[in-house]
């Protein structure tokens, strides 16, 4: 039998933003965070915890026993007076997850509200100084095995840097205004880690870094956000703040192993690792290489783009393929079953059907 607190947090659960998730916006949430006066979903709920009840206190909302000093803090507070305190200076090159986003995303974002206050206090977001060094481990371009390789970001030359050797020159010089991060695909199989697309003598490098430390790992991915922004407001002065932030760091659209045919409709197919970055088709012999093998720029439907089941006759079908067509060239393609291929098809049409706008001859 249901009490009259529980009765009395249920009718709270009706107002208007307690019906989702404080933290990640996960629709029917099942946890409350008493003292802060939250609705929270399981996930949200169990990183509260791991802050320490100094810092957090949960209850379920039906199967736990709520006390009227309880019940008055939840009626009190609630989801929205809470973010408008604990979300009040958040800048729009932060990140802020959804409850699909990875562990350490979620994590930090929990903890950077509630456990060091990073977004009513300013002064304690290190990301947005515009200067960023230290250690991340780097994947060998050739070797599997991860290095220690000092970075070092600058918004002043718009450059993220690496070093072999810190006495010598930069392995790398990166413009930040034009690379692209995918945070922790999960082919990494490293749980704070992100993957860095560059433009490199006119073509893309991929760099794969991690991180033990999750905090450290998503300020590094948040100062690359910002500082992006930041340029991208030089490059564009017109554009609007929500286009620039549209254009800040993405993960990849989709992934996943394709066959694909050479230039010939007789040629055999080989299995290519496909990357959908943005407007950029990439393929790989291998997930983690550093180089694609080959980049298909994705433009609009009415510039002679499209891309449908099938193959035209006289070119191989494997059972599952699909065409994408360009202006300079038909790529015969083949997924491993029908809701690959039909997942594929779904996220390249949602590109073609997009106007193709000055950033994207810009931005990767």
């Amino acid at each position: 039998m249901v009490d009259a607190n529980t009765r009395g947090v249920l009718e709270l659960l009706k107002r208007s933003g307690n019906d989702t998730c404080a933290d990640c916006g996960a629709k029917g949430p099942e946890w409350a965070s008493y003292n802060i006066g939250i609705f929270l979903c399981t996930r949200c709920a169990g990183i509260h915890r791991g802050m320490g009840t100094h810092i957090s206190k949960i209850k379920h909302i039906r199967l736990d026993r709520w006390e009227d000093s309880q019940v008055q803090r939840m009626r009190e507070i609630g989801n929205l007076v809470a973010k408008a305190k604990y979300e009040k200076r958040v800048p729009p090159c932060y990140r802020i997850p959804t409850d699909g986003d990875h562990d350490s995303l979620l994590e930090e974002w929990i903890c950077a509200k509630y456990l060091r206050e990073e977004f009513s206090r300013p002064e304690r977001q290190a990301f947005m100084t515009g200067h960023m060094e230290g250690f991340l481990m780097k994947r060998g371009k050739e070797d599997p095995k991860y290095y220690p390789r000092k970075f070092m970001l600058s918004e002043v030359d718009d450059t993220l840097k690496y070093y072999v050797d810190e006495k010598k020159d930069p392995k790398a010089v990166m413009k930040v205004s034009e690379i692209n991060v995918s945070f922790s695909p999960v082919k990494m199989e490293k749980k704070n880690s992100f993957q860095i697309s560059y433009l490199k003598d006119g073509t893309t490098r991929h760099i794969y870094v991690y991180h033990d430390d999750p905090q450290t790992i998503v300020n590094w991915y948040n100062a690359i956000r910002c500082t992006k922004l930041h340029r991208l407001q030089i490059a564009f002065p017109t554009a609007s703040q929500a286009e620039l932030v549209n254009l800040l760091t993405k993960d990849f659209a989709h992934e996943g192993w394709l066959w694909k045919t050479g230039p010939r409709p007789t040629d055999a197919y080989k299995k290519r690792w496909f990357t959908l970055d943005r407007r950029k088709l990439m393929y790989h012999e291998e997930p983690l290489s550093a180089h694609p093998k080959g980049e298909i720029f994705l433009g609009n439907m009415m510039d002679g783009y499209s891309i449908r089941v099938g193959v035209p006759t006289g070119v191989r079908d494997q059972g599952f393929s699909f065409t994408l067509r360009t202006p300079s060239r038909w790529y015969y393609l083949s997924a491993e079953n029908s809701f690959d291929r039909d997942v594929w098809i779904s996220v390249v049409t949602a590109v073609l059907e997009q106007p193709v706008s000055p950033q994207d001859n810009t931005s990767i």
